[in-house]
């Protein structure tokens, strides 16, 4: 103890003469670390403290960033680093030593020891210190990932590619090449190469900016104007054409063709890239990859009369390295096991393919495939064919008139079957919908080719203006001339053997002469849709027709014979505009499974009107309904309750209210079209206990006195709803319910003049006073990211003069919290905000998952959107709008967004 005092004594008189003789403050700060060791080892305890509670704090919000799949700032990376680097313990232990060898304190060598120590420590404070001040100023703790720019393509395994796509990424980053073209034989693999090139690009860790496939056809009705919307997004404006790059832009446009000609006409002639069929090993891997393991295991067998080897390889080498051939025939094939199948196989097969294209010589080869499918099958495959080239094909649809043309029977899961079946034999393809195939357009080639065998004529999408010569009507069995441009059918064509006439999508389609069906007897689907027909010509020679489609054309009136049609099952007459009765004709079609009226102007006026009691057959129902009353009759307990699937309410005069809970008989109800109910005034959609229709799409139109609009929050009525349409409402001024739809992939408003805001939200006091309780709430349940020491850590914080990282914790545990009790617009996808004067907001900044694509037209006083680098939108594509919109954007991220996703409309007058 007296050794100690001496020590403090003889330190305190050196101080005094230091302080005296004003010596240098460098000077005076190394001895004070010497001399004032205990006190500054005190206070480094305290800073390693509090350096560790801001660490927690720290880390708490990067791991909250990071499970939002954010990225951590790398400068808070940094500091976490050196904060978990420091190390006290082993100063402890040093200062420990050195107290208890007091006898040091008079050596040489322990002053020595004792100023080293002193150092150390004062050293380290100072950097802690720094960590603490740094880790106060940081602000955000992570950002988020920038969406996806390339929009990643299916993912096949591929075989013998790998050197062209080398080829093809040479020429990409040459600096010197703006235009690349990849040209080959159909069916060598260029799409899979331009698919696999496009994820790799995705994969690599670069700065594109935008990543744009489309797919062209050679039909003459080539969409230009979708196509030119797509390709602005490269920067580019001209009005037709495929614009060409130039090198101050740095974009690169790449096309395959299977026709060099075509390369050296788009300015390709300095990089082209030509596919070559697979070498021989490549193509084995490739035909093997399809096989089934019994398969494999024929052809693999070690036994000495093995002969399944050579016929399998007869089979690869017939097919000349076509990635195509290979592919269909290698799953025609992909359960054959006996050598008797794969000798027929291989005599199927043979004969080598010495065309360039390729394409006549592959059709026997292709054909085995065809050839291995039940009759049944073949003829749904051949019906494909009546689609355009490159078009997607409804899979409903195709079921619809495969059952009419009594291909199979009334049973649509048999029909979804065969289509399962054409799938998996790569004889159609899936696109990017569910609900949609598609056809690799050799493989429709093919199809073709046998269509002519079995008298079918194929003129889809051919711009055609005058319908094929009469001779071609003679022996046809299947017509289709959907998708042209053909303006009269003014003839009488001699086909008494024709069973499917496709016509729909002619737009200017307006006369067919009165005996157009003269000879058509054995007619049982025709497809009239999306014309301009004002009447449908004398049609009591349709005895044997099943399948008519009327929608969307200017039909007036069904003809009086029409009830002789007794064989019809399937009838759509949806948004015939113009259609003022039916002759209660519709009533006597007894076989009649689907109904469609819905949105047409025909509709029910009077409870009596309601006659269609006796179609007992009825599964869809679709209708437009003109009074309160009938409404109520149809929903209470009625008959064709349970088949209506569609409806429609337009001038219900006098109804002021419509209760969803009332079309809990409707237990199909799909879609719900409200429209011109001028005294309308609340739509009430509140839970009940009671079940509701699952509603997927639904709209309110031209609804003047509409001001209220009740939703129920999930999982009650709208759970379901997929689609939202509001239009002409002209006193609402938000629609802040729709936050309620979970399910809501659509919404689109439009010409609501009095609509200011989408979604009405609030940072006012009570707002903020429901967050605070909601916080509270969520404290004391076990506190925020399972931390319970959380107040204690906010309290080390604020002593540390931490005002701005407590500042952002409090803002970011809001946030967590409320996505925690509720992610709004969990599966938007479209928004679509037209016409609306007033709207001046859409709702606050928020994570948008899901969201592809804004359209803004026609709202000069909406001047930010709700998207932020700081907000997750990993799927965004497209932000549409004017130039005029675009440039009174007050929108801090607007630079950024412009060159990846604006797409510009037309100005608005």
């Amino acid at each position: 103890m007296a050794e100690t005092m001496i020590c403090a004594a003889l330190q305190s008189a050196i101080c005094g003469c230091i302080n005296e003789a004003g010596v240098p403050a460098a000077t005076a700060k190394h001895f004070s670390s010497f001399t004032c060791i205990k006190r500054n080892l005190r206070h480094l305890r305290k800073a390693r403290e509090d350096v560790q509670a801001i660490r927690k704090v720290v880390q708490g919000q990067v791991d909250l960033e990071t499970n939002h799949l954010n990225e951590c700032d790398p400068r808070v990376n940094l500091w976490l680093r050196r904060v978990a680097s420091v190390r006290v313990d082993s100063i402890d232990q040093e200062y420990d030593r050195l107290m208890q060898s007091s006898w040091l304190c008079r050596s040489v060598l322990g002053l020595g020891k004792r100023y080293r120590l002193g150092k150390n420590i004062a050293r380290m404070l100072e950097d802690i210190a720094g960590l603490i001040e740094e880790g106060n100023q940081f602000k955000t703790f992570a950002s988020k990932r920038l969406p996806d720019f390339v929009e990643e393509r299916p993912r096949t395994q591929t075989f013998g590619i790998r050197p062209v796509l080398k080829d093809l990424w040479r020429s990409f980053e040459s600096t010197d090449v703006s235009i690349i073209g990849v040209w080959g034989p159909g069916g060598v693999g260029k799409t899979t190469l331009l698919n696999n090139f496009n994820n790799e690009l995705k994969d690599r860790d670069k700065d594109y900016q935008v990543v744009i496939m489309i797919e062209v056809s050679n039909s003459g009705t080539l969409n230009k104007i979708a196509i030119q919307r797509t390709i602005t997004a490269l920067g580019c404006h001209e009005d037709v054409g495929i614009p060409t790059p130039d090198f101050d832009s740095k974009s690169k446009l790449i096309l395959t063709s299977r026709n060099v000609d075509v390369c050296y006409q788009m300015g390709a002639q300095h990089s082209l890239i030509k596919m070559e069929y697979l070498e021989k090993e490549a193509a084995w891997k490739l035909f093997r990859s399809k096989l089934s393991t019994q398969a494999i295991a024929a052809i693999d067998s070690s036994s000495s009369n093995n002969i399944v080897k050579e016929y399998a390889d007869a089979i690869v080498q017939s097919c000349g390295g076509l990635p195509l051939a290979l592919k269909v025939i290698g799953s025609a094939v992909a359960g054959v096991t006996a050598p008797r199948e794969w000798d027929l196989a291989m005599q199927a097969t043979k004969n080598d393919i010495k065309d360039l294209d390729g394409i006549p010589e592959m059709f026997h080869k292709l054909k085995y495939s065809y050839d291995k499918l039940t009759p049944t099958q073949q003829q749904c495959f051949l019906y494909c064919t009546l689609f355009p080239e490159y078009g997607s094909i409804s899979k409903d649809q195709l079921v619809e008139y495969w059952m009419a043309e009594e291909l199979i029977p009334q049973d649509p899961n048999r029909g979804h079957r065969i289509i399962s079946r054409l799938l998996s034999v790569c004889l159609l393809e899936s696109c990017g919908s569910d609900l949609e195939v598609k056809m690799h357009h050799i493989i429709r080639h093919l199809g073709l080719s046998l269509a002519v065998q079995q008298k079918i004529v194929v003129r889809a999408g051919m711009s055609l203006e005058k319908a094929p010569p009469h001779r071609e009507w003679r022996t046809a069995r299947r017509i289709s001339l959907m998708y042209n441009d053909i303006r009269e059918l003014n003839f009488s064509p001699e086909c008494k053997d024709l069973i499917t006439l496709l016509v729909q999508n002619n737009p200017n389609l307006d006369r067919l002469s009165q005996t157009f069906f003269q000879f058509m007897y054995s007619l049982k689907v025709l497809d009239l849709s999306h014309t301009r027909i004002t009447e449908l010509p004398l049609c009591s020679t349709l005895a044997k027709l099943k399948h008519l489609n009327l929608s969307y054309t200017f039909i007036e009136r069904l003809p009086e014979e029409f009830w002789m049609l007794k064989k019809l099952r399937h009838l759509d007459l949806s948004v015939t505009k113009a259609l003022k009765e039916t002759l209660d004709n519709c009533s006597k079609l007894y076989k009649l499974r689907v109904l469609n009226l819905f949105r047409s102007n025909y509709g029910i006026r009077d409870v009596n009107d309601l006659n269609i009691d006796s179609l007992r057959q009825l599964e869809f129902l679709g209708i437009t309904i003109y009074a309160e009353d009938v409404l109520k009759k149809l929903t209470n307990t009625h008959p064709l309750a349970k088949s209506t699937q569609r409806l429609s309410l337009r001038h219900c005069e006098q109804m002021q209210s419509i209760q969803i809970s009332d079309f809990t008989h409707m237990v199909q109800l799909r879609e719900l079209y409200v429209e011109l109910c001028l005294d309308l005034k609340e739509f009430n959609a509140e839970p009940d206990k009671r079940r509701a229709p699952c509603i997927e799409v639904l709209t309110l139109a031209k609804l003047p006195a509409l001001q209220t609009i009740l939703i129920g929050s999930s999982p009650y009525h709208f759970r379901n709803l997929l689609e939202i349409t509001i239009s002409h409402c002209p006193k609402l001024h938000h629609v802040t319910w729709v936050l309620k739809l979970d399910a809501l992939e659509k919404l689109s408003i439009c010409h609501c003049h009095e609509l200011e805001q989408v979604v009405q939200e609030t940072t006012n006091k009570a707002d903020n006073k429901r967050r605070e309780a909601e916080h509270n709430t969520i404290q004391r349940s076990g506190g925020i990211n399972g931390f319970s020491e959380e107040q204690e850590i906010h309290g080390i914080v604020e002593d540390a003069n931490n005002e701005h990282v407590n500042g952002y914790q409090k803002k970011t545990e809001n946030a967590w919290i409320k996505n925690m009790l509720h992610m709004d617009f969990p599966k938007l996808r479209i928004m679509v905000l037209t016409d609306l004067p007033k709207l001046t907001a859409i709702c606050n900044p928020r994570d948008f998952p899901y969201l592809e694509m804004i359209r803004v037209e026609g709202c000069p006083r909406l001047t930010t959107l709700p998207l932020g680098l700081m907000y997750d939108c990993p799927k965004l594509k497209q932000i549409c709008g004017s130039y005029n919109w675009w440039e009174k954007l007050e929108w801090n991220v607007k630079e950024i967004m412009e060159n990846k996703y604006f797409i510009p409309i037309k100005d608005e007058d």
